[in-house]
Order: C-alpha cells, then structure tokens, then sequence
C-alpha cells in the first residue's frame, strides 16, 4: 500500500521554463544559444543544484565556459524569479492528496539562488510534509546516496512510497530502493498510473 508521494519539482510541480526566462532579455537567438550553452545545458549545471560552491563561485565557473557572454550571464542569475512556474494544479493536487491521508514529499536537484528567489512560485512548500533539496545536502539525483538520506530521515518504507520524476535515470535509482515510480509527463497521465498504483484521488 502507497503511504507516502514523492515528487520531484522541476517540470512536475512547477514548470521550468528557462527558454522563455532568457528571452525577456530580448538578447539576439546567437547569444541566447551560446549563455544556454554555457550555463543550462552544461555539465556545470549539477554543480549549482549540489550547492558544493557558492553562488558567485558557480557564476564565474559558468563565465570561463565562454567569456564572451560574461555580462549577459550576469544578467541572466541577476533574478531568475521568472523562471519558474507553479502549475495551476500543484497545490490542489498536494492538499487532495494530503486530504486522503498521504505523506507528501519532494526530493528535487534544486539549487539555492531559485530557493531563495522564486517564493511565488515555490509557495507549495508550505503544504507538503518535507523532503529534500540538493543544495542543502550537497548531493544530487541519481546518487543513491539522496535517495538513502530521504529515506532514513522520514523512516520511510521504500516498498511503501511512489516517487514521480521527469527524468528516466533518477527513477531507475529509485528502483533500486524498492520505490514504485512514475515517469511523469502531465498530471493526468500521473494521477492515472498513480490509480492503478491504489492511490486515491477522489
């Protein structure tokens, strides 16, 4: 029996639309891609969401990926409160959930600027039952070792618990946990492979 909903963040509960963030900047589609490049598509990326370095240490890191564009990546983490965007369902969602009696949980890569910028956006938290952020624990998804963290500070049991991600391989760790998981694309196509899990919703 599912007792506990674990769900990841980005492109699950909120909308990570950073293409649309980077275009208020009305920067040329050449520039556009090089600062993607730079920063959202590079492997240096995990280290923000592992919080390991500062901000400002991780904003040079991302500078050195391509000098060029130094002054358009400062603006690009000047503010990224427009880059995340709760979905209208999240929070009905959560308190549905938490209403029929489910532990709800996040286990998120999630690095410390957005935490601290994006409160709108981020205003869920205050209804779910805890969880984990990357950045706080200097780990990421798929490290086993979160996924263990999670686990032992809730005391949870694995066999328990459902975990939805929008990313195949952190749920392929989950597995291995014992944790049922679900590949999420939209909400409905979650809340039906959550049914069938025995989850209700009504």
């Amino acid at each position: 029996m599912i007792k506990t909903i674990i769900f990841d963040i980005g492109n699950v509960l909120v909308e990570f639309d950073w293409q649309g963030y980077l275009k208020k900047f009305n920067f040329s589609e050449q520039v556009n891609e090089k600062i993607a490049e730079a920063t959202v598509r590079n492997d240096a990326w995990d280290e923000l969401d592992r919080g390991v370095l500062t901000f400002d240490e991780m904003i040079k890191v991302f500078i050195s990926n391509d000098p060029t564009i130094e002054e358009e990546i400062q603006l690009f983490f000047e503010n990224v409160n427009d880059m995340l965007k709760q979905y209208s369902y999240t929070i009905p969602w959560i308190k549905k959930l938490k209403e029929n009696g489910y532990q709800v949980l996040v286990l998120s890569n999630f690095p410390e600027n957005a935490h601290k910028q994006c409160e709108k956006a981020l205003n869920f938290l205050e209804y779910i039952d805890g969880g984990i952020l990357s950045y706080q624990e200097k780990l990421i998804k798929p490290d086993p070792a979160i996924y263990q963290l999670l686990i032992d500070k809730y005391q949870l049991n694995p066999m328990e618990c459902v975990f939805l991600d929008d990313r195949a391989c952190n749920l392929e760790a989950a597995k291995e946990f014992g944790i049922a998981t679900i590949l999420f694309f939209n909400q409905k196509q979650a809340m039906d492979e959550l049914v069938k899990l025995g989850v209700n919703h009504d």
